[in-house]
């Protein structure tokens, strides 16, 4: 609150927006351009990002458990005490190693497990709305920071603009050949053969699940109005396809990591301020209990901390910095020490 009254406050009143280039379905850049959506200056919250990811993935598994009759199949009863044994059931019968073995316990050879697992277990997670929204803000700001996405690991080296943005046009391509033409020409076509390049053989018994092969993530087409675009990209390897009304962060963020790549067309970028508002407005289409939503706020609107605890205007009011006091000397016990004596008892030496 003191910097705040220290330090001049921003005028409402500020320059035109940034705009982002509209591509055409022909790669070649168009004479429109759109202003940058306000989510895109939302804060980038990885750990918010990751919380969500997280709870949001356990939504789709799976019940499993273990058969409730598994390592209980045979008959055992314990011998009671006073036979020097522990007391732990014990196979009934003779004539067989098996007789007189412990049983049930999950310390025991063919014993159940600790807790068997029951498919009555909570599988599921709940999140904010808020929290998802501020997750999927984060999400989409970090989409349109270069660096973020090459760290990603995303070939956008010869893209010309990120984020990237095509004509409307594009969501009436029916046609795979044109959809690929279109990566192609836009510079996008790197990293769906980077996807291709790292398509490999799973480790472990998914193989034998339908989950054969895995491979890396490529762009994330995002459409308003699917008018064929979903049929034209569906079979391209890595690409997938996402409605902008309901963006989900496992796909914006896949694993919690921030930085997809994302080519927008023109009406879905064009309705990202309708949907998540802009850093002064509250959004017209997403409500939580009747209130407008309102996108996530930077706290502080310069992050240098260094320059503004140096500048002038904090240094002009704050304490001059303490001068150095000499170490205080430690007591000494006069009963050890025979200069502490002296000092208190000037005698003490006579009586030696």
């Amino acid at each position: 609150r003191r910097l705040r009254r220290l330090l001049p406050v921003p005028s409402r009143t500020m320059a035109s927006r940034p705009t982002v280039t509209v591509y055409g379905a022909d790669g070649a850049a168009g004479s429109s351009s759109v202003a940058l959506p306000g989510v895109f200056l939302a804060p980038v919250r990885p750990d918010v990002v990751h919380q969500v990811t997280v709870a949001l993935s356990k939504n789709k598994r799976q019940p499993y458990s273990v058969n409730k009759y598994a390592g209980k199949s045979c008959a055992a009863s314990s011998w009671g005490t006073g036979r020097a044994v522990s007391r732990i059931p014990r196979v009934q019968g003779g004539g067989t190693h098996r007789s007189g073995q412990g049983a049930y316990g999950n310390m025991c050879r063919g014993g159940r497990m600790f807790a068997p697992t029951k498919t009555w277990r909570k599988w599921h997670a709940k999140i904010n709305v808020t929290q998802k929204r501020y997750a999927a803000c984060s999400a989409i700001a970090a989409s349109g920071v270069t660096p973020l996405v090459m760290a990603r690991g995303h070939r956008v080296e010869d893209t010309p603009e990120c984020p990237l943005v095509v004509d409307a046009s594009v969501e009436s391509t029916a046609k795979t050949q044109k959809a690929v033409d279109l990566l192609r020409k836009i510079g996008a076509h790197a990293d769906v053969d980077k996807v291709v390049a790292s398509r490999t053989m799973r480790a472990g018994k998914g193989k034998m699940r339908n989950r054969r092969f895995v491979q890396r993530r490529g762009p994330l087409v995002i459409y308003d109005k699917d008018e064929g675009i979903s049929r034209a990209f569906r079979n391209i390897p890595g690409v997938e396809l996402a409605q902008v009304d309901s963006l989900s962060v496992l796909q914006l963020a896949p694993g919690g990591h921030l930085g997809r790549f994302c080519v927008w067309t023109q009406s879905a970028f064009e309705k990202l301020d309708a949907l998540y508002g802009t850093p002064t407005e509250a959004s017209s289409e997403k409500t939580r209990h009747g209130t407008p939503y309102r996108m996530p706020q930077l706290q502080m609107a310069n992050a240098d901390l260094s320059r503004l605890i140096n500048s002038d205007e904090v240094q002009s009011v704050v304490n001059a910095p303490k001068e150095g006091t000499a170490p205080k000397a430690r007591k000494a016990n006069p009963l050890k020490s025979a200069k502490a004596m002296d000092v208190l008892n000037p005698a003490a030496a006579t009586f030696k």
